[in-house]
């Protein structure tokens, strides 16, 4: 039939930016980077609470990336949401279907801690792939053994660097300056930021008796007087860090900073932290905060959407992921 050709096809590679609901607003910033336009996609629920997805546009060939943070309070909802959105890519003859996670849900169960357990972190990578997603983009995910969990392609990202690059800005005495480590799992990432910042780490010891729970048993490193910057990758209820950094204060630290990739803030969370000895919590916008950045508030929200268009770009393009904010942007 198509023997008497005359000239090669022209394929182009088509690329469709689309948003699930866990964070409209981010996936608008990352469309505005790329100049593309957000639409295309219907997303409902029937009566009893079933998800329905369909593409209003078609997708054939093309390369569709759906930016979904899989957290809240209907975390679950926001997965099956994704799930369903893959498998409509899928049959709808998309040349390639790729999930950007700013907030990997259930990614704290990463490893049986005790008998009985589910890993839900590798269940939730079953099922994504399962669904047709071809590449995974993630961002600072709770442990990096996660990226084992699937058999596709994983870019995983950190805003390590942003924070560094904002901590930058409030012009700290570096010299009197100390990132602290919450645990000792968090030891290599706050040695990463002190080095980005030029300044000493410290790590606290902390015992963990249940889930969202822990309490300060000692300091490694010295924090007498001086400024601390806390990093973590998620706040929750912010029970524990609140009892961290009242403990912290007590061994004689300065002023507390405290940075973390994920502000989920379940419950009395984001009271908690306002009422806080601390100057500031600074988190990223992968997750919606309707009090961030505003008056009065303790809690700042920086944007990881020119980091997540630039991997979006580099995979779109097959480049390599370049460095942003001064340094290697994936982990």
């Amino acid at each position: 039939m198509y023997e008497n050709l005359s000239q090669p096809l022209n394929v182009e590679k088509n690329i469709r930016l689309y948003t699930g609901t866990g964070n409209p607003q981010l996936a608008q910033r990352i469309a505005n980077v790329l100049h593309l336009e957000l639409s295309g996609l219907k997303l409902e629920k029937f009566a009893n609470g079933e998800t329905y997805a369909r593409f209003e546009e078609t997708v054939r060939g093309s390369e569709v990336f759906f930016v979904q943070s899989i957290a809240g309070q209907n975390v679950n909802d926001l997965l099956m949401e994704t799930l369903i959105v893959a498998d409509a890519a899928t049959r709808a003859s998309a040349a390639s279907f790729t999930v950007v996670i700013p907030h990997y849900g259930y990614a704290r169960q990463d490893r049986k801690a005790a008998s009985r357990e589910p890993i839900t972190a590798r269940l939730v990578a079953n099922l994504i792939e399962a669904a047709g997603v071809d590449r995974v983009i993630a961002l600072d995910l709770h442990s990096n053994q996660i990226q084992g969990f699937f058999d596709i392609p994983v870019t995983h990202l950190t805003a390590l660097y942003q924070f560094g690059d904002y901590f930058k800005t409030k012009n700290l005495d570096m010299n009197n300056t100390v990132v602290v480590s919450p645990d000792m799992g968090r030891a290599k990432v706050a040695k990463k930021l002190s080095d980005y910042l030029g300044c000493e780490v410290a790590i606290a010891h902390k015992s963990r008796p249940k889930h969202n729970a822990a309490e300060v048993m000692g300091i490694i490193g010295n924090i007498k007087g001086k400024t601390c910057i806390v990093n973590d990758d998620m706040i929750d209820t912010a029970g524990t860090l609140v009892g961290s950094i009242t403990k912290l204060k007590e061994m004689g630290a300065g002023d507390i900073y405290i940075s973390a990739t994920h502000g989920i803030f379940s419950g009395p969370a984001i009271e908690r932290l306002e009422n806080a000895p601390i100057e500031e919590c600074v988190v990223t916008d992968a997750i919606p905060c309707a009090v961030a950045n505003t008056v009065g508030s303790k809690i700042k929200s920086i944007s990881i959407a020119q980091e997540l268009a630039d991997a979006i770009y580099a995979v779109y393009a097959d480049k390599p992921v370049s460095g942003v904010s001064g340094g290697n942007s994936e982990m």
